[in-house]
């Protein structure tokens, strides 16, 4: 089934755990929008660095480290996605708190890995 996935940290750098997350997404045949730093572009999909309104996306994938996710926090609460995955290094425990205040289910696991084993 597919989910509209938002890749908060989307980059064009193919090295990247963000770039990576956006082509498996896709691979798996989910909607995937993305935000980053820097406009760019990820096979069809267009990196905005506008902070976008989307609706009903269903969940917000992290790529954005801990110091740097405050300025991401109203935006992603706004959204109200069904879920937020902290991959490994963006565990955080105020976002997750505010998530969880605003009924906003949180896993600390890594979308690759998910995708990857068919538990996404």
């Amino acid at each position: 089934m597919s989910k509209k996935t938002l890749v908060i940290g989307a980059s064009e750098n193919p090295e990247r755990y963000a770039y990576k997350a956006v082509k498996s997404l896709l691979g798996k045949g989910n909607e995937v929008i993305a935000e980053g730093l820097r406009k760019g572009k990820i096979d069809n999909v267009n990196i905005s660095n506008d902070k976008k309104v989307y609706e009903d996306v269903d969940t917000i994938t992290l790529y954005v480290g801990p110091k740097n996710q405050p300025s991401w926090y109203d935006y992603i609460i706004s959204l109200q996605p069904k879920r937020i995955i902290f991959n490994p290094g963006t565990e955080n425990e105020e976002l997750i708190s505010l998530a969880k205040e605003n009924n906003i289910h949180t896993e600390e696991a890594c979308t690759l890995v998910m995708l990857s084993i068919g538990n996404y």
